[in-house]
């Protein structure tokens, strides 16, 4: 295993997060499928169940990043961000050419395919930059987690406003935005994504900055909606157009004012040392001391920061040595808390009950994602991009609510994360019935509350698989438990919806369905399933109580002393 050298400072872990805020955005490219799956539609000729297998694609390309996760603990993450920048310019290259018929009579297995590698440049990125800013602020997991997911989450409304005023609509100026803009993103912000030492955990200034970002993001999240409604209402000129996109852009910047303002303040504190030299020199005339202890000693959590890094890259060779001449004793197995290996993980039931669980949420949520622009046709929604930006903010709402909400009851009442995945599970059950019943004017309102409930669930898997499995392999399990995104997707979204819609539309005559029949069937069986998954979101809150009652016993995250952390 690569040992990877640390970036000293209290500024590159802050910078490295001001660029992820970028990297993240990236990342969900694969939120743009509804915006151009009408164009595969029509001008390749496919059917509702061929479009939704597409879908699948999409989900299986987001969510399978095994291999990224095996990456990221052998080689610095811009090689893993290098990865992700080809299989974007590549899948997106080849949908490109087939939207655009560049190249005609492209087989469909050849386009699934390559919506995969496309769409798999997001779990490269993800996992290069989650992973890393995780290492560097491993005392802040929730928060961290829900401002990157949060963002990842927006990217939608992001992709919409670009759609909606830069590239003017069109599904082939998007699917190039996607083949050759994100490529160039990433490249940009890939120096910046660095393991650092982390911040100390005593340091208040860390608390605001993170309450900066939050608030900058809420803010676009906020702007984002507003011109996405006024986009589709009123016509505008493209030098108005350019203006509002260009606010877009500068709040994307805001996190980097953290460093920035950490460069000015030291800058002024620099000004002021020759008075402390001056005080030094004094001392020394009087006859006075010249040694000085330290104020304070370092905090348990600063040592505990120290031997995690320290030991995150180390070889194993000299501990197997020391088994063999009986210098040591063997390693126990780790208990829930430690580091746990893949396959030290897999015979745990916490582990697969969180699989389920987020399965269930997940992959029931992920079906109305990829079928939004169909349910807004069938319930009489012809532009599809304000149900689209509705979805993403609330989305981006639940993901980065989740990750302060959590953090803030796990740290002061030792209450699990996967208890908010439980009630939101239920909320999911009233949203669902809300869709099939099709009563009028619930059609944004049960939008709205999927939106919130799946950034819910899509954010709180990381930190709970990370508290309850470690970090030193995290990038690996958390990149598993991504697999019930396409599973999910496959089962609910392209056997379930698709197989649905397909028969309503045969009985009308059509190839597009109308009416709340379409979907009807599948939003009556994705509510039980969701209830299913709140009944077992609750047995395993009770089943890891203990866990974090141990982790957070002292108001704040404790590193186990046999983590080797």
């Amino acid at each position: 295993m690569t040992k990877l050298k640390l970036k000293a400072g209290s500024r590159p872990p802050w910078v490295g997060l001001a660029a992820a805020v970028w990297v993240q955005i990236s990342a969900g490219n694969g939120s743009n499928f509804p915006l151009y799956s009408s164009a595969l539609k029509s001008v390749l000729g496919f059917n509702q169940q061929q479009l939704t297998f597409l879908g699948v694609a999409n989900d299986i390309g987001e969510s399978v990043g095994l291999l990224p996760g095996i990456a990221c603990n052998r080689f610095p993450p811009w090689t893993v961000l290098l990865v992700g920048v080809f299989a974007c310019f590549l899948g997106y290259g080849v949908i490109w050419l087939a939207v655009t018929q560049t190249i005609h009579g492209l087989p469909y297995w050849a386009l699934w395919i390559a919506l995969v590698v496309g769409s798999n440049s997001n779990a490269w990125f993800s996992t290069a930059v989650l992973v890393t800013n995780m290492r560097n602020f491993p005392l802040s997991r929730g928060t961290v987690s829900g401002i990157l997911k949060g963002y990842s989450g927006i990217s939608a409304a992001v992709y919409t406003v670009l759609y909606s005023s830069l590239l003017e609509r069109s599904a082939s100026k998007l699917l190039l935005f996607l083949t050759l803009g994100i490529p160039v993103i990433c490249l940009a912000m890939m120096y910046f994504i660095r393991p650092c030492t982390p911040p100390s955990g005593e340091d208040s200034s860390v608390h605001v900055h993170f309450v900066f970002t939050q608030v900058a993001s809420v803010l676009l999240a906020i702007y984002l909606i507003i011109i996405t409604v006024i986009y589709d209402i009123v016509s505008l000129s493209d030098v108005f157009s350019y203006l509002l996109l260009a606010i877009v852009f500068i709040f994307l910047l805001a996190p980097l004012g953290i460093p920035v303002k950490m460069t000015i303040t030291r800058a002024n504190a620099d000004t002021l040392t020759p008075l402390a030299s001056s005080t030094e020199n004094l001392a020394e005339e009087e006859g006075g001391p010249t040694h000085s202890d330290p104020l304070l000693s370092p905090s348990s959590s600063a040592s505990n920061l120290g031997s995690f890094f320290e030991s995150e890259y180390a070889s194993d060779v000299e501990t197997l040595l020391a088994v063999g001449e009986g210098a040591v004793k063997k390693k126990k197995r780790p208990r829930r808390g430690e580091d746990f290996k893949l396959h030290e993980a897999f015979i745990k039931a916490d582990f697969w009950l969180l699989w389920v669980v987020y399965f269930l949420g997940v992959g029931s949520g992920v079906t109305v994602t990829n079928n939004l622009a169909q349910i807004g046709i069938a319930f009489g929604v012809d532009n599809a991009t304000i149900l689209l930006s509705l979805f993403s903010f609330c989305n981006f709402i639940g993901r980065l609510g989740s990750g302060a909400l959590s953090e803030h009851f796990s740290r002061t009442r030792s209450i699990p994360r996967t208890l908010w995945m439980a009630c939101t599970l239920v909320v999911m059950v009233l949203a669902f019935v809300m869709y099939a019943l099709a009563f009028s004017g619930t059609l944004y309102i049960s939008t709205a509350l999927l939106g919130v409930c799946f950034g819910f669930q899509y954010s709180l898997m990381v930190p709970t698989a990370s508290e309850l499995f470690g970090l030193k392999h995290f990038g690996i399990i958390y990149n598993f438990m991504l697999i019930g995104n396409p599973v999910g997707a496959l089962l609910f979204s392209g056997l379930l919806a698709g197989s649905v819609y397909d028969a309503e539309a045969a009985k009308q005559g059509s190839s597009t369905c109308l009416g709340p029949e379409c979907f009807r069937l599948t939003f009556f069986v994705l509510a039980g399933i969701c209830c299913i998954g709140s009944i077992l979101g609750l047995f395993l809150t009770i089943r890891i109580r203990p866990v974090y009652q141990m982790l957070y016993a002292s108001g704040s995250f404790r590193l186990p002393q046999g983590s080797g952390h």
